[in-house]
Protein backbone atom coordinates (compact mmCIF):
# COMPACT_ATOMS: atom_id res chain seq x y z
CA UNK A 1 0.00 0.00 0.00
CA UNK A 2 2.65 2.30 1.31
CA UNK A 3 4.84 1.55 -2.53
CA UNK A 4 1.79 2.52 -4.19
CA UNK A 5 1.03 5.48 -2.55
CA UNK A 6 4.88 6.24 -3.01
CA UNK A 7 4.39 5.43 -6.70
CA UNK A 8 1.81 7.72 -7.04
CA UNK A 9 3.47 10.71 -5.42
CA UNK A 10 6.71 10.47 -7.75
CA UNK A 11 4.25 10.22 -10.77
CA UNK A 12 2.24 13.41 -9.07
CA UNK A 13 6.03 15.04 -9.06
CA UNK A 14 7.21 14.38 -12.24
CA UNK A 15 3.61 15.76 -13.30
CA UNK A 16 4.43 19.04 -11.72
CA UNK A 17 7.92 19.39 -12.31
CA UNK A 18 6.38 18.72 -16.36
CA UNK A 19 3.78 21.32 -15.35
CA UNK A 20 6.30 24.29 -14.45
CA UNK A 21 8.64 23.45 -17.18
CA UNK A 22 7.30 25.53 -19.90
CA UNK A 23 7.11 28.47 -17.54
CA UNK A 24 10.85 28.25 -17.41
CA UNK A 25 11.89 27.71 -21.42
CA UNK A 26 8.42 29.02 -23.19
CA UNK A 27 8.63 28.54 -26.92
CA UNK A 28 7.17 32.23 -27.71
CA UNK A 29 9.34 33.94 -25.11
CA UNK A 30 13.42 34.26 -26.29
CA UNK A 31 14.31 37.00 -23.56
CA UNK A 32 13.55 34.41 -21.16
CA UNK A 33 15.45 31.66 -22.77
CA UNK A 34 18.31 33.63 -22.65
CA UNK A 35 18.32 35.21 -19.08
CA UNK A 36 17.96 31.13 -18.23
CA UNK A 37 21.30 30.19 -20.19
CA UNK A 38 22.95 33.43 -18.56
CA UNK A 39 22.21 32.62 -15.39
CA UNK A 40 23.16 28.80 -15.73
CA UNK A 41 26.44 30.38 -17.26
CA UNK A 42 27.15 32.76 -13.88
CA UNK A 43 26.08 29.84 -11.61
CA UNK A 44 28.82 27.45 -13.43
CA UNK A 45 31.48 30.34 -13.35
CA UNK A 46 30.73 30.45 -9.68
CA UNK A 47 31.37 27.37 -8.61
CA UNK A 48 34.37 27.59 -10.71
CA UNK A 49 35.24 30.42 -8.63
CA UNK A 50 34.43 28.31 -5.07
CA UNK A 51 36.62 25.38 -6.14
CA UNK A 52 39.76 27.67 -6.69
CA UNK A 53 39.16 29.73 -3.48
CA UNK A 54 40.23 26.65 -1.41
CA UNK A 55 43.49 26.48 -3.42
CA UNK A 56 44.71 30.02 -2.87
CA UNK A 57 44.70 29.41 0.49
CA UNK A 58 46.64 26.07 0.68
CA UNK A 59 48.82 28.19 -1.61
CA UNK A 60 49.29 31.28 0.96
CA UNK A 61 49.72 29.03 3.58
CA UNK A 62 52.19 27.00 2.30
CA UNK A 63 54.05 29.90 1.36
CA UNK A 64 54.28 31.35 4.90
CA UNK A 65 55.34 28.18 6.29
CA UNK A 66 58.44 27.76 4.23
CA UNK A 67 61.40 28.66 6.21
CA UNK A 68 62.79 31.53 3.96
CA UNK A 69 59.84 33.72 4.49
CA UNK A 70 61.47 36.93 3.76
CA UNK A 71 61.31 35.89 0.00
CA UNK A 72 58.05 34.24 0.10
CA UNK A 73 56.34 36.88 2.20
CA UNK A 74 54.91 39.29 -1.30
CA UNK A 75 53.88 35.99 -2.81
CA UNK A 76 51.85 34.65 0.61
CA UNK A 77 50.34 38.18 0.84
CA UNK A 78 49.58 37.87 -3.12
CA UNK A 79 48.16 34.37 -2.85
CA UNK A 80 46.17 35.85 -0.18
CA UNK A 81 44.50 38.76 -1.94
CA UNK A 82 44.14 36.50 -4.35
CA UNK A 83 42.32 34.65 -2.22
CA UNK A 84 40.03 37.04 -0.98
CA UNK A 85 39.77 38.46 -4.92
CA UNK A 86 38.36 35.10 -5.47
CA UNK A 87 35.59 34.33 -2.99
CA UNK A 88 33.97 38.10 -3.79
CA UNK A 89 33.96 36.70 -7.65
CA UNK A 90 32.08 33.63 -6.34
CA UNK A 91 29.70 36.04 -4.44
CA UNK A 92 28.95 38.44 -7.06
CA UNK A 93 28.82 35.38 -9.79
CA UNK A 94 26.34 33.93 -7.59
CA UNK A 95 24.01 37.80 -7.02
CA UNK A 96 24.53 38.51 -11.01
CA UNK A 97 22.74 34.55 -11.09
CA UNK A 98 20.17 35.75 -9.41
CA UNK A 99 19.65 38.98 -10.68
CA UNK A 100 19.43 37.18 -14.06
CA UNK A 101 17.04 34.74 -13.03
CA UNK A 102 14.78 36.94 -10.87
CA UNK A 103 12.32 38.01 -13.96
CA UNK A 104 12.09 34.54 -15.14
CA UNK A 105 11.04 32.97 -11.31
CA UNK A 106 8.88 36.42 -11.12
CA UNK A 107 7.13 35.80 -15.03
CA UNK A 108 6.53 32.13 -14.26
CA UNK A 109 4.97 33.20 -10.76
CA UNK A 110 2.38 35.38 -12.40
CA UNK A 111 1.74 33.28 -15.90
CA UNK A 112 0.91 30.51 -13.42
CA UNK A 113 -1.00 32.89 -10.38
CA UNK A 114 -3.03 34.22 -13.65
CA UNK A 115 -3.66 31.12 -15.27
CA UNK A 116 -5.39 29.33 -11.84
CA UNK A 117 -6.94 32.72 -11.34
CA UNK A 118 -8.77 32.30 -14.89
CA UNK A 119 -9.47 28.76 -14.45
CA UNK A 120 -11.34 29.07 -11.30
CA UNK A 121 -13.65 31.80 -12.88
CA UNK A 122 -14.22 29.27 -15.82
CA UNK A 123 -15.14 26.46 -13.86
CA UNK A 124 -19.31 25.58 -13.18
CA UNK A 125 -21.13 26.72 -10.14
CA UNK A 126 -21.35 22.83 -9.46
CA UNK A 127 -17.52 23.38 -8.33
CA UNK A 128 -17.92 26.88 -6.58
CA UNK A 129 -20.65 25.76 -4.49
CA UNK A 130 -19.20 22.24 -3.91
CA UNK A 131 -16.09 24.15 -2.45
CA UNK A 132 -15.14 25.86 0.54
CA UNK A 133 -13.71 29.51 -0.47
CA UNK A 134 -11.38 29.49 2.47
CA UNK A 135 -9.86 25.92 1.35
CA UNK A 136 -9.33 27.35 -1.81
CA UNK A 137 -7.78 30.17 -1.19
CA UNK A 138 -5.19 28.09 0.95
CA UNK A 139 -3.99 25.81 -2.17
CA UNK A 140 -3.91 28.65 -4.25
CA UNK A 141 -1.79 30.72 -1.80
CA UNK A 142 0.65 27.35 -1.06
CA UNK A 143 0.87 26.38 -4.92
CA UNK A 144 2.33 29.52 -5.97
CA UNK A 145 4.44 29.52 -2.98
CA UNK A 146 5.40 26.19 -3.82
CA UNK A 147 6.79 27.36 -7.00
CA UNK A 148 8.41 30.62 -5.83
CA UNK A 149 10.35 27.75 -3.33
CA UNK A 150 10.92 24.92 -6.03
CA UNK A 151 12.73 27.54 -8.46
CA UNK A 152 14.64 29.19 -5.78
CA UNK A 153 15.76 26.49 -4.03
CA UNK A 154 15.86 23.39 -6.93
CA UNK A 155 17.90 25.83 -9.55
CA UNK A 156 19.96 27.78 -7.24
CA UNK A 157 20.29 25.75 -4.04
CA UNK A 158 19.94 21.70 -5.11
CA UNK A 159 21.69 21.98 -8.66
CA UNK A 160 24.56 24.01 -7.59
CA UNK A 161 25.12 22.12 -4.78
CA UNK A 162 25.19 18.89 -6.86
CA UNK A 163 28.06 20.91 -9.94
CA UNK A 164 29.71 22.18 -6.80
CA UNK A 165 30.19 18.33 -5.17
CA UNK A 166 31.13 17.00 -8.35
CA UNK A 167 33.82 20.40 -8.78
CA UNK A 168 35.11 19.08 -5.92
CA UNK A 169 35.40 15.44 -5.59
CA UNK A 170 37.39 15.76 -8.99
CA UNK A 171 39.98 18.08 -7.46
CA UNK A 172 40.43 16.58 -4.04
CA UNK A 173 40.93 13.30 -6.37
CA UNK A 174 43.75 14.57 -8.72
CA UNK A 175 45.81 16.70 -5.53
CA UNK A 176 45.31 14.12 -3.13
CA UNK A 177 44.32 10.62 -3.43
CA UNK A 178 41.15 8.30 -3.99
CA UNK A 179 40.76 7.70 -0.27
CA UNK A 180 39.68 11.06 0.16
CA UNK A 181 37.33 11.07 -2.63
CA UNK A 182 36.11 7.37 -1.23
CA UNK A 183 35.28 9.05 2.42
CA UNK A 184 33.50 12.08 0.81
CA UNK A 185 31.45 10.47 -1.56
CA UNK A 186 30.52 7.62 1.59
CA UNK A 187 29.79 10.74 3.86
CA UNK A 188 27.66 12.53 0.93
CA UNK A 189 26.08 9.44 -0.14
CA UNK A 190 25.01 8.36 3.35
CA UNK A 191 23.65 11.71 4.04
CA UNK A 192 21.74 12.26 1.48
CA UNK A 193 19.90 8.96 1.97
CA UNK A 194 19.46 9.58 5.60
CA UNK A 195 18.07 12.59 4.49
CA UNK A 196 15.37 11.56 2.24
CA UNK A 197 14.50 8.29 4.44
CA UNK A 198 13.84 10.97 7.33
CA UNK A 199 12.19 13.77 5.19
CA UNK A 200 9.71 11.12 3.66
CA UNK A 201 8.54 10.19 6.85
CA UNK A 202 8.35 14.10 8.03
CA UNK A 203 6.83 14.85 5.29
CA UNK A 204 3.58 12.22 5.61
CA UNK A 205 3.60 14.58 9.23
CA UNK A 206 3.80 17.93 7.72
CA UNK A 207 0.50 16.68 5.07
CA UNK A 208 -1.59 15.84 8.29
CA UNK A 209 -0.39 19.27 9.57
CA UNK A 210 -1.48 20.99 6.20
CA UNK A 211 -4.89 19.17 6.20
CA UNK A 212 -5.32 20.76 9.18
CA UNK A 213 -4.27 24.69 8.60
CA UNK A 214 -6.63 24.02 5.89
CA UNK A 215 -9.36 22.80 8.26
CA UNK A 216 -8.63 25.39 10.86
CA UNK A 217 -8.02 28.10 8.19
CA UNK A 218 -11.87 26.82 6.63
CA UNK A 219 -13.75 27.43 9.93
CA UNK A 220 -12.25 30.47 11.03
CA UNK A 221 -13.50 31.97 7.03
CA UNK A 222 -16.85 30.38 7.32
CA UNK A 223 -17.14 31.78 10.88
CA UNK A 224 -16.56 35.20 10.60
CA UNK A 225 -18.30 35.33 7.25
CA UNK A 226 -21.38 34.21 8.83
CA UNK A 227 -20.82 36.54 11.75
CA UNK A 228 -24.55 37.70 11.91
CA UNK A 229 -25.98 34.37 12.28
CA UNK A 230 -23.08 33.06 14.88
CA UNK A 231 -24.26 36.29 17.26
CA UNK A 232 -27.84 35.40 16.43
CA UNK A 233 -27.87 31.80 17.88
CA UNK A 234 -24.88 33.17 20.76
CA UNK A 235 -22.60 30.50 19.30
CA UNK A 236 -19.76 32.08 19.59
CA UNK A 237 -18.15 29.87 22.07
CA UNK A 238 -19.44 26.81 19.83
CA UNK A 239 -17.49 28.58 17.12
CA UNK A 240 -14.41 28.92 19.08
CA UNK A 241 -14.39 25.02 20.18
CA UNK A 242 -14.90 23.99 17.04
CA UNK A 243 -11.96 26.06 15.55
CA UNK A 244 -9.42 25.20 18.91
CA UNK A 245 -10.08 21.79 18.10
CA UNK A 246 -9.14 21.95 14.77
CA UNK A 247 -5.75 24.21 15.74
CA UNK A 248 -5.39 21.50 18.52
CA UNK A 249 -5.01 18.90 15.85
CA UNK A 250 -3.16 21.15 14.03
CA UNK A 251 -0.87 21.64 16.85
CA UNK A 252 -0.17 18.05 17.65
CA UNK A 253 0.95 17.28 14.48
CA UNK A 254 3.27 20.49 14.10
CA UNK A 255 4.79 18.82 17.54
CA UNK A 256 5.45 16.34 15.56
CA UNK A 257 7.24 18.09 12.98
CA UNK A 258 9.44 19.49 15.21
CA UNK A 259 10.35 16.76 16.98
CA UNK A 260 11.55 14.52 13.80
CA UNK A 261 13.19 17.92 12.86
CA UNK A 262 15.32 17.45 15.73
CA UNK A 263 15.77 13.90 15.06
CA UNK A 264 16.84 14.99 11.05
CA UNK A 265 19.21 17.54 12.62
CA UNK A 266 20.99 15.50 14.84
CA UNK A 267 21.56 12.72 12.15
CA UNK A 268 22.84 15.20 10.02
CA UNK A 269 24.98 16.86 12.18
CA UNK A 270 26.09 13.57 12.83
CA UNK A 271 26.92 12.17 9.96
CA UNK A 272 28.58 15.23 8.96
CA UNK A 273 31.16 15.54 11.77
CA UNK A 274 31.74 11.87 11.35
CA UNK A 275 32.88 12.24 7.57
CA UNK A 276 34.68 15.58 8.23
CA UNK A 277 37.06 14.00 11.01
CA UNK A 278 37.93 11.16 8.88
CA UNK A 279 39.34 13.54 6.04
CA UNK A 280 41.28 15.85 8.50
CA UNK A 281 42.48 12.54 10.16
CA UNK A 282 43.56 10.65 6.95
CA UNK A 283 45.17 14.79 6.07
CA UNK A 284 47.16 15.25 9.69
CA UNK A 285 48.57 11.54 9.23
CA UNK A 286 49.26 12.92 5.95
CA UNK A 287 51.24 15.87 6.73
CA UNK A 288 52.67 14.13 10.00
CA UNK A 289 54.29 11.30 6.87
CA UNK A 290 55.55 14.83 4.89
CA UNK A 291 53.77 13.32 1.61
CA UNK A 292 51.49 15.97 2.39
CA UNK A 293 51.92 19.58 3.69
CA UNK A 294 49.84 22.16 6.02
CA UNK A 295 48.46 23.99 2.73
CA UNK A 296 47.08 20.72 1.87
CA UNK A 297 45.45 20.18 5.53
CA UNK A 298 43.81 23.51 5.56
CA UNK A 299 42.60 23.01 2.16
CA UNK A 300 40.90 19.85 2.98
CA UNK A 301 39.28 21.52 5.57
CA UNK A 302 38.47 24.12 4.01
CA UNK A 303 36.74 21.89 1.45
CA UNK A 304 34.84 19.83 3.80
CA UNK A 305 33.24 23.19 5.70
CA UNK A 306 32.20 24.46 1.98
CA UNK A 307 30.49 21.18 1.13
CA UNK A 308 29.10 20.32 4.50
CA UNK A 309 27.36 23.96 4.81
CA UNK A 310 25.07 23.39 2.60
CA UNK A 311 24.56 20.27 3.06
CA UNK A 312 23.23 20.89 6.85
CA UNK A 313 20.51 22.69 4.96
CA UNK A 314 19.48 19.97 2.58
CA UNK A 315 17.69 18.09 4.85
CA UNK A 316 15.31 21.70 5.10
CA UNK A 317 15.66 22.39 1.10
CA UNK A 318 14.83 18.46 0.54
CA UNK A 319 11.59 18.53 2.53
CA UNK A 320 10.37 21.60 1.31
CA UNK A 321 10.74 20.91 -2.00
CA UNK A 322 8.92 17.76 -1.61
CA UNK A 323 6.22 19.79 0.28
CA UNK A 324 5.96 22.55 -2.57
CA UNK A 325 5.83 19.66 -4.93
CA UNK A 326 2.34 18.39 -3.05
CA UNK A 327 1.57 22.19 -2.55
CA UNK A 328 1.99 22.55 -6.51
CA UNK A 329 0.17 19.19 -7.22
CA UNK A 330 -2.99 19.93 -5.34
CA UNK A 331 -2.74 23.62 -7.53
CA UNK A 332 -2.03 21.84 -10.89
CA UNK A 333 -5.19 19.09 -9.66
CA UNK A 334 -7.45 22.55 -9.64
CA UNK A 335 -6.25 23.72 -12.72
CA UNK A 336 -6.72 20.09 -14.31
CA UNK A 337 -10.15 20.32 -13.04
CA UNK A 338 -12.81 19.41 -15.86
CA UNK A 339 -14.66 22.59 -17.23
CA UNK A 340 -18.01 21.63 -17.88
CA UNK A 341 -19.48 24.77 -19.81
CA UNK A 342 -16.93 25.39 -22.68
CA UNK A 343 -17.20 27.58 -25.73
CA UNK A 344 -17.06 25.63 -28.99
CA UNK A 345 -14.54 26.54 -31.35
CA UNK A 346 -16.46 27.75 -33.71
CA UNK A 347 -18.79 29.63 -31.18
CA UNK A 348 -19.94 33.49 -32.84
CA UNK A 349 -21.36 36.20 -30.56
CA UNK A 350 -24.93 36.00 -29.83
CA UNK A 351 -26.87 39.07 -31.80
CA UNK A 352 -30.14 39.88 -29.99
CA UNK A 353 -32.64 41.12 -32.23
CA UNK A 354 -35.73 41.37 -30.09
CA UNK A 355 -34.84 39.10 -27.36
CA UNK A 356 -37.06 36.13 -27.98
CA UNK A 357 -36.47 33.13 -25.96
CA UNK A 358 -37.70 29.58 -26.05
CA UNK A 359 -37.40 26.42 -24.13
CA UNK A 360 -37.90 23.44 -26.19
CA UNK A 361 -38.04 20.25 -24.46
CA UNK A 362 -35.70 20.97 -22.63
CA UNK A 363 -34.17 17.98 -19.61
CA UNK A 364 -31.97 18.83 -16.45
CA UNK A 365 -30.17 16.96 -13.98
CA UNK A 366 -27.37 17.90 -11.38
CA UNK A 367 -24.58 14.91 -11.78
CA UNK A 368 -25.88 12.11 -9.95
CA UNK A 369 -28.65 13.34 -9.12
CA UNK A 370 -33.06 13.07 -9.68
CA UNK A 371 -33.91 14.82 -13.07
CA UNK A 372 -34.68 18.75 -11.72
CA UNK A 373 -36.49 19.59 -15.29
CA UNK A 374 -38.32 17.28 -17.28
CA UNK A 375 -39.31 18.33 -21.02
CA UNK A 376 -39.87 21.94 -20.38
CA UNK A 377 -41.50 23.94 -23.25
CA UNK A 378 -41.71 27.64 -22.53
CA UNK A 379 -41.33 30.71 -25.35
CA UNK A 380 -41.14 34.43 -24.47
CA UNK A 381 -41.75 36.98 -27.04
CA UNK A 382 -39.48 39.99 -28.03
CA UNK A 383 -40.19 43.06 -24.78
CA UNK A 384 -42.55 40.50 -23.28
CA UNK A 385 -42.12 40.50 -19.09
CA UNK A 386 -43.14 36.45 -18.22
CA UNK A 387 -43.37 34.98 -14.65
CA UNK A 388 -42.38 31.00 -13.83
CA UNK A 389 -43.68 30.17 -10.18
CA UNK A 390 -44.08 26.92 -8.62
CA UNK A 391 -43.38 25.36 -5.27
CA UNK A 392 -39.79 25.04 -3.62
CA UNK A 393 -38.07 22.47 -5.56
CA UNK A 394 -40.10 22.68 -8.78
CA UNK A 395 -36.87 23.97 -11.14
CA UNK A 396 -37.47 27.94 -10.71
CA UNK A 397 -34.16 28.67 -10.65
CA UNK A 398 -32.85 26.59 -12.51
CA UNK A 399 -34.20 27.72 -15.50
CA UNK A 400 -32.51 30.58 -14.95
CA UNK A 401 -29.35 29.20 -14.70
CA UNK A 402 -29.77 27.44 -17.74
CA UNK A 403 -30.15 30.36 -19.39
CA UNK A 404 -27.22 32.38 -18.20
CA UNK A 405 -25.68 29.15 -19.17
CA UNK A 406 -24.23 28.09 -15.69
CA UNK A 407 -25.24 24.58 -16.65
CA UNK A 408 -25.59 23.48 -19.90
CA UNK A 409 -28.78 21.28 -20.63
CA UNK A 410 -29.12 17.57 -20.16
CA UNK A 411 -31.52 17.90 -23.31
CA UNK A 412 -33.24 19.71 -25.21
CA UNK A 413 -32.37 23.82 -26.88
CA UNK A 414 -32.51 27.08 -25.10
CA UNK A 415 -32.83 29.54 -27.86
CA UNK A 416 -32.58 32.91 -27.80
CA UNK A 417 -33.55 35.08 -31.40
CA UNK A 418 -33.13 31.73 -33.15
CA UNK A 419 -29.63 30.92 -31.53
CA UNK A 420 -28.69 27.63 -29.16
CA UNK A 421 -27.00 29.24 -26.34
CA UNK A 422 -24.66 26.32 -26.80
CA UNK A 423 -23.34 27.27 -29.84
CA UNK A 424 -22.59 31.29 -29.00
CA UNK A 425 -19.83 32.40 -26.93
CA UNK A 426 -20.78 32.77 -22.82
CA UNK A 427 -19.03 36.50 -23.07
CA UNK A 428 -22.03 37.43 -25.72
CA UNK A 429 -24.41 35.80 -23.89
CA UNK A 430 -23.79 37.18 -20.64
CA UNK A 431 -23.41 40.49 -22.07
CA UNK A 432 -26.89 40.21 -23.12
CA UNK A 433 -28.56 38.71 -20.06
CA UNK A 434 -28.49 40.70 -16.69
CA UNK A 435 -29.69 39.27 -13.44
CA UNK A 436 -31.13 40.52 -10.30
CA UNK A 437 -30.63 37.92 -8.24
CA UNK A 438 -32.16 37.15 -4.46
CA UNK A 439 -29.66 37.92 -2.42
CA UNK A 440 -27.48 40.47 -4.17
CA UNK A 441 -23.88 40.23 -3.24
CA UNK A 442 -21.37 43.34 -3.38
CA UNK A 443 -17.55 43.52 -3.13
CA UNK A 444 -16.34 44.93 -0.43
CA UNK A 445 -15.82 48.50 -1.96
CA UNK A 446 -17.79 51.67 -2.36
CA UNK A 447 -20.86 52.01 -3.47
CA UNK A 448 -19.61 53.77 -6.33
CA UNK A 449 -16.95 50.60 -7.26
CA UNK A 450 -20.36 48.30 -7.18
CA UNK A 451 -22.61 50.16 -9.33
CA UNK A 452 -19.88 51.03 -12.05
CA UNK A 453 -18.83 47.34 -12.19
CA UNK A 454 -21.98 46.93 -13.91
CA UNK A 455 -20.09 48.20 -17.22
CA UNK A 456 -16.61 48.60 -17.25
CA UNK A 457 -16.53 51.94 -19.70
CA UNK A 458 -19.58 53.56 -18.42
CA UNK A 459 -19.08 57.52 -17.64
CA UNK A 460 -19.46 59.10 -14.43
CA UNK A 461 -23.13 60.42 -15.53
CA UNK A 462 -24.15 56.73 -16.73
CA UNK A 463 -22.74 55.78 -13.45
CA UNK A 464 -25.05 58.68 -11.84
CA UNK A 465 -28.58 58.06 -14.29
CA UNK A 466 -28.31 53.85 -13.41
CA UNK A 467 -28.49 55.01 -9.33
CA UNK A 468 -31.74 57.67 -10.27
CA UNK A 469 -33.20 54.97 -12.39
CA UNK A 470 -32.87 52.51 -9.27
CA UNK A 471 -34.25 55.17 -6.91
CA UNK A 472 -31.45 54.92 -4.73
CA UNK A 473 -29.14 58.37 -5.79
CA UNK A 474 -30.93 60.34 -3.27
CA UNK A 475 -30.17 57.71 -0.49
CA UNK A 476 -26.56 57.44 -1.17
CA UNK A 477 -25.64 61.79 -1.44
CA UNK A 478 -27.23 61.64 1.44
CA UNK A 479 -24.80 59.52 3.40
CA UNK A 480 -21.65 61.19 4.89
CA UNK A 481 -19.46 59.89 2.81
CA UNK A 482 -21.69 59.58 -0.40
CA UNK A 483 -20.87 57.50 -3.34
CA UNK A 484 -17.29 56.88 -1.81
CA UNK A 485 -19.11 55.08 1.04
CA UNK A 486 -17.93 51.58 1.96
CA UNK A 487 -20.27 48.73 1.71
CA UNK A 488 -18.57 46.07 3.97
CA UNK A 489 -18.03 42.34 3.35
CA UNK A 490 -20.77 40.91 0.68
CA UNK A 491 -22.57 44.57 1.37
CA UNK A 492 -23.11 44.06 4.92
CA UNK A 493 -23.10 47.60 5.87
CA UNK A 494 -25.87 48.15 3.76
CA UNK A 495 -29.67 47.05 4.19
CA UNK A 496 -31.57 44.44 1.93
CA UNK A 497 -33.55 47.04 0.05
CA UNK A 498 -30.63 49.11 -0.16
CA UNK A 499 -28.53 46.01 -1.32
CA UNK A 500 -31.22 44.99 -4.20
CA UNK A 501 -31.56 48.42 -5.55
CA UNK A 502 -27.54 48.43 -6.01
CA UNK A 503 -27.36 45.42 -7.32
CA UNK A 504 -30.54 46.77 -9.76
CA UNK A 505 -28.07 49.88 -10.59
CA UNK A 506 -25.49 47.75 -11.46
CA UNK A 507 -27.53 45.45 -14.15
CA UNK A 508 -29.21 48.70 -15.25
CA UNK A 509 -25.85 50.38 -16.06
CA UNK A 510 -24.58 47.01 -18.41
CA UNK A 511 -27.88 47.60 -19.74
CA UNK A 512 -29.01 44.25 -21.11
CA UNK A 513 -31.64 43.07 -23.65
CA UNK A 514 -32.82 40.25 -21.67
CA UNK A 515 -33.29 40.50 -17.65
CA UNK A 516 -33.96 37.79 -15.19
CA UNK A 517 -35.01 38.41 -12.04
CA UNK A 518 -34.60 35.96 -9.51
CA UNK A 519 -36.69 36.28 -6.51
CA UNK A 520 -34.80 39.91 -6.38
CA UNK A 521 -37.66 40.97 -3.58
CA UNK A 522 -38.96 37.87 -1.39
CA UNK A 523 -36.29 38.60 1.23
CA UNK A 524 -37.65 42.60 1.34
CA UNK A 525 -40.52 43.83 3.74
CA UNK A 526 -43.75 44.74 2.18
CA UNK A 527 -43.23 48.26 1.89
CA UNK A 528 -39.22 47.57 0.35
CA UNK A 529 -40.85 45.46 -1.84
CA UNK A 530 -43.09 47.54 -3.25
CA UNK A 531 -40.23 50.74 -3.87
CA UNK A 532 -38.26 48.19 -5.47
CA UNK A 533 -40.96 46.56 -7.84
CA UNK A 534 -41.25 50.19 -9.30
CA UNK A 535 -37.09 50.48 -10.07
CA UNK A 536 -37.49 47.03 -10.83
CA UNK A 537 -40.31 47.76 -12.99
CA UNK A 538 -38.87 50.95 -14.34
CA UNK A 539 -35.52 48.72 -15.30
CA UNK A 540 -37.98 46.53 -17.25
CA UNK A 541 -38.89 48.95 -19.85
CA UNK A 542 -37.87 47.94 -23.59
CA UNK A 543 -36.38 44.42 -21.91
CA UNK A 544 -37.37 41.01 -22.14
CA UNK A 545 -38.14 39.79 -18.67
CA UNK A 546 -37.62 36.42 -17.10
CA UNK A 547 -38.78 36.55 -13.49
CA UNK A 548 -38.49 33.88 -10.74
CA UNK A 549 -41.48 35.04 -8.41
CA UNK A 550 -42.04 33.56 -4.96
CA UNK A 551 -44.27 36.27 -4.09
CA UNK A 552 -47.44 36.02 -6.90
CA UNK A 553 -48.48 39.98 -5.71
CA UNK A 554 -45.21 40.86 -7.76
CA UNK A 555 -46.05 39.26 -11.07
CA UNK A 556 -50.01 40.16 -11.51
CA UNK A 557 -49.58 41.96 -14.27
CA UNK A 558 -46.81 40.10 -15.99
CA UNK A 559 -47.88 39.44 -19.57
CA UNK A 560 -47.96 35.28 -19.18
CA UNK A 561 -47.09 32.92 -16.23
CA UNK A 562 -46.01 29.49 -15.97
CA UNK A 563 -46.71 27.08 -13.23
CA UNK A 564 -44.09 24.51 -12.61
CA UNK A 565 -44.66 21.56 -10.81
CA UNK A 566 -42.17 18.32 -10.63
CA UNK A 567 -40.37 19.99 -13.28
CA UNK A 568 -42.69 20.40 -15.81
CA UNK A 569 -44.82 23.52 -16.89
CA UNK A 570 -48.44 22.49 -15.58
CA UNK A 571 -50.10 25.50 -16.03
CA UNK A 572 -49.73 28.86 -18.35
CA UNK A 573 -51.40 32.08 -19.20
CA UNK A 574 -52.48 35.61 -17.59
CA UNK A 575 -53.04 36.28 -13.64
CA UNK A 576 -56.86 36.36 -14.22
CA UNK A 577 -56.98 33.20 -16.55
CA UNK A 578 -55.01 30.98 -14.36
CA UNK A 579 -57.06 32.21 -11.35
CA UNK A 580 -59.93 31.77 -13.07
CA UNK A 581 -59.09 28.13 -13.97
CA UNK A 582 -59.06 27.22 -10.64
CA UNK A 583 -55.75 24.95 -10.97
CA UNK A 584 -52.37 24.28 -9.24
CA UNK A 585 -51.95 28.65 -9.47
CA UNK A 586 -55.25 29.32 -7.74
CA UNK A 587 -54.05 27.07 -4.64
CA UNK A 588 -50.34 28.76 -4.43
CA UNK A 589 -52.42 32.14 -4.41
CA UNK A 590 -55.20 31.28 -1.75
CA UNK A 591 -52.48 29.69 0.07
CA UNK A 592 -50.43 33.04 0.14
CA UNK A 593 -53.05 34.42 1.52
CA UNK A 594 -53.70 32.23 4.36
CA UNK A 595 -49.94 31.30 5.27
CA UNK A 596 -50.15 35.61 5.91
Amino acid sequence: MNDTILQEERRSALRTIRKVAPYLWPHEKNWIKWRVIAALGFLLLSKIVAVTVPLFYKSAVDALSEKSVNSLVLGAVGLTVAYGIARLMNVGFQQLRDIVFAAVGQRALRSLALETFQHIHRLSLRFHISRKTGGLSRIIDRGIKGVDFLLRFLLLSIGPLAVELLFIMVVVTILLDFWYLFILAGTITTFILFTIKVTEWRVKIRRVMNDQDTEANQKAIDSLLNFETVKYFGAEKREAKNYDAAMQAYEQAALKTSYSLAFLNFGQGLLVTVGMVSVMVLAAIGVQNNTLTVGDFVMVNAYMIQITLPLNFLGTVYREIRQSLVDMSEMFDLLEQRQEVFDKPDAADLIVKGGRIELKSVRFKYEGRREILKGIDLTVEPGQKIAIVGATGSGKSTIDRLLFRFYDVTDGEILIDGQDIRDVTQASLHAAVGVVPQDTVLFNNTIWYNIAYGREDASNREVLDAARAAQIHDFIVGLPEGYDTQVGERGLKLSGGEKQRVGIARTLLKNPPILLLDEATSALDSGTEFEIKEAIDLASQGRTVVTIAHRLSTIVEADKIFVLEEGKVVEQGTHVTLLARSGRYAQLWNSMFINS
